[in-house]
């Protein structure tokens, strides 16, 4: 299927003169619309350079050719864009969901989250989206007028939403907020700017969270090769997969194993985002959609992958999850990062002298749950390499995460 570049606006499609507005009103910009400057702030802000250094799978040092958060988030921005340009919706909110949707990563990834969700257990948990929207919101402090970078009600909407609703009409949590419900730091924020946590995403939104699905799929793929973690033999067993190096193996029979490895992970990118297309196009027309609101409030996803393809993504991330997310090898090291992470909150929680001056203010006045999550936002902020650092400051037998 070929991508045409001059494809329609679809009437559906965020329109960033219509946004609902910013909560500190502010002038507009003469160059720019809302949703680009939207973009240009996730890019400039400080939690969007520390994801150079932050975890995908592998820590930082395992080697210059695995992905981190910061090149997994770029990869993910420009298939959000790719796919918001095929189905003409908007570019630049699209883009801007993806450069923000992993800004609430502590380092070492999940092992991280893990770390911290246990430190909070009893003051609300840890959850890296209700952390991303607290940084886009409260702890970036980069202008004069504010604190956050003052966002776009729709960006910030897609950001908290991008899965799908988090509640139903009467406030009760849905979906994974069923059991624990809804973070406390979303809720609290939802009173200030309501951002109808009951209905589903916009369309941009939803095509940043597929995009996410499409650049983990593709690039865990790559890095778990290159990685020695599993091999060609072994990823062929996935039907997607093995018919994409059938095809490849039938008209280029002497390539060699790197640019093998590229072709697969390029067609599997190009058959994901075809199916996203056609899928989301079909969704369209039954749903006969006339506005941006008519996406909020339809009954399910507008942006998603056929049945067809969504087996095939299951069956992609059931092979990835026991060989890469689950090897022996990662789960060694993102132990020893666990660690680091608990250690460091403890030793923080016990002696909050150690922090930075801008984060002691206050700390001592505060109650247990505000010092607790305070020095979670300071560790979560932290990078891989300035957590072992740190680290290293106070214990003895920093582990060297290989």
């Amino acid at each position: 299927m070929a991508i045409e570049t001059g494809t329609k606006r679809a009437i559906y499609a965020a329109d960033p003169a219509q946004s609902r507005g910013r909560r500190a009103a502010e002038p507009p910009s003469p160059t720019r619309n809302a949703f680009r400057r939207d973009c240009d702030r996730i890019i400039h802000s400080a939690a969007f350079r520390r994801l150079a250094h932050k975890t995908q799978v592998f820590v930082y040092h395992e080697g210059d050719h695995y992905r981190t958060r910061l090149t997994h988030t770029l990869e993910v921005a420009q298939i959000a864009r790719s796919l918001a340009r095929a189905l003409g919706l908007d570019e630049d909110l699209a883009e801007a969901l993806a450069l923000a949707h992993d800004l609430g990563h502590p380092p070492f990834g999940h092992a991280g989250e893990r770390a911290l969700d246990e430190a909070l257990s009893g003051h609300g948990g840890f959850d890296h989206n209700a952390q991303g929207l607290r940084i886009v919101t409260d702890l970036e402090r980069r202008y004069a007028a504010f604190d956050g970078l003052n966002l776009t009600w729709e960006t910030l909407e897609g950001l908290v939403k991008h899965n799908g609703p988090l509640t139903d009409r009467a406030g009760a949590g849905v979906g994974r907020y069923r059991e624990h419900g809804v973070a406390a730091a979303i809720l609290a924020y939802n009173k200030i700017q309501d951002l109808d946590l009951w209905s589903q995403p916009n369309a941009e939104a939803q095509v940043a969270a597929l995009s996410d699905d499409i650049a983990y799929d593709a690039h865990d793929i790559d890095d778990g090769l290159r990685a020695d973690l599993f091999t060609l033999d072994d990823i062929a067993t996935v039907p997607i997969v093995g018919s994409i190096m059938h095809g490849i193996g039938a008209q280029e029979t002497s390539l060699e194993s790197a640019r093998r490895v590229h072709e697969i992970v390029r067609y599997l990118i190009t058959r994901m985002i075809e199916d996203v297309i056609a899928e989301t196009g079909r969704r369209a027309a039954a749903l006969k959609l006339k506005s941006a609101a008519d996406v909020r409030n339809a009954a399910g996803s507008l942006v998603a992958f056929s049945s067809a393809m969504q087996k095939a993504d299951a069956a992609i991330k059931g092979f990835l999850y026991p060989r890469m997310y689950r090897h022996e090898r990662v789960m060694h090291v993102m132990g020893d990062a666990e660690r680091v992470v608990r250690e460091l909150f403890a030793h923080y929680a016990k002696t909050p002298g150690d922090l930075p001056a801008e984060w002691r203010e206050g700390i001592g006045a505060a109650d247990e749950g505000a010092r607790a999550r305070r020095i979670a936002d300071y560790i979560a902020g932290m990078t891989d390499r300035y957590a072992l650092i740190e680290h290293a400051r106070y214990f003895a037998g920093t582990p060297e995460l290989r």
